[in-house]
């Protein structure tokens, strides 16, 4: 590049030669430009994090245990990304293969004739604000001149095939999945749903994060969703996100929970490891029970590092 100094084509040149060349602290700080010398610096500190640990697991684990995570989150959703697209090599369900970016895109969620619809939020803020048309669309928007409605797809059985067919991964992104289940107004100890849809994407899910465990940990898991929570010996609880985190621990303890943030629980889920020795003694062959829900925004963010931290395994992973 023509604005590119001497010292950063020299070390571009350098790291092009040989990805797991050592840098010299004198070679970074002689980049001139702040902002392209940070992104050397997040970009080598990632690699030696890589590096270090030997594989793309390895290193996402090694982060997410340090408790304190200092690169940009692209990196982490990249990370994510690739791991993800590992472990759903060879599965040819459609509705697994769009849970799947659950785990590492946000979703809008919405509500719609008794529906939980989960959205891809940057598809659905892009279609928005552009009609589907880029800068183009843009333009249209702001000469307040009208746009042809891109509309979005709810996956069912009935357009799979066009779902494999789209030609890109953001063609894809433009299928809802339906996370139905239909909530009771019990809540408390005892959180009720009863489950509606056959082909519900809560199911699809599940499976997504069986695998997840498995890939990651070793362990094997079986997730449902559930049709309730009714457990007088409920003992351990994992929030799939923030919001779910912070919901269960309220129920647990009995806290009075306000009717907004009850409406904000998309489902629920129980865990059971195939092999109770793999956890420990004092909750083996207790269910883990898992929650998913959105925030007040109407944003889901799945944070799949939850189910890898917080699982009461019996040995250290």
């Amino acid at each position: 590049m023509a604005e590119s100094c001497t010292a950063e084509l020299r070390l571009h040149a350098a790291l092009f030669a040989d990805p797991a060349a050592a840098v010299e602290t004198a070679a970074l700080q002689a980049v001139v430009d702040t902002d392209t010398r940070e992104n050397f610096r997040h970009f080598l500190a990632f690699r030696d994090s890589l590096v270090a640990a030997g594989s793309l697991e390895g290193c996402y684990l090694a982060l997410m245990r340090s408790g304190r995570i200092e690169l940009p989150p692209a990196f982490i959703t990249d990370l994510v990304e690739t791991i993800v697209a590992q472990l759903m090599v060879g599965v040819d369900d459609a509705f697994e293969a769009r849970a799947a970016e659950m785990l590492w895109r946000p979703q809008r969620i919405s509500q719609q004739d008794g529906q939980w619809l989960a959205a891809d939020r940057d598809i659905v803020d892009l279609l928005g604000d552009t009609g589907g048309f880029g800068d183009l669309g843009r333009l249209l928007r702001r000469g307040d001149i009208p746009l042809r409605t891109l509309e979005l797809s709810v996956l069912g059985d009935d357009n799979t095939s066009a779902f494999w067919s789209a030609e890109t991964p953001r063609e894809r992104r433009r299928f809802v999945l339906d996370l139905t289940h239909e909530v009771s107004a019990e809540f408390g100890h005892g959180v009720a749903f009863k489950l509606t849809r056959a082909r519900s994407g809560t199911k699809a899910l599940a499976r997504v994060l069986e695998r997840w465990v498995a890939h990651l940990l070793g362990v094997q898991v079986r997730i449902e969703p559930l049709q309730n929570i009714n457990d007088e010996h409920w003992r351990w609880h994992i929030g799939l996100d923030v919001d779910a985190s912070a919901l269960l621990d309220d129920l647990y303890h009995g806290h009075a929970v306000e009717a907004e943030r009850q409406q904000r629980l998309i489902s629920l889920f129980g865990l059971n490891f195939v092999d109770r020795a793999e956890m420990r003694t004092d909750v083996a062959g207790k269910t883990v029970y898992l929650g998913l829900a959105h925030g007040a925004d109407g944003v889901l963010k799945l944070k799949p590092q939850n189910l890898l931290l917080n699982l009461p395994l019996a040995r250290a992973m």
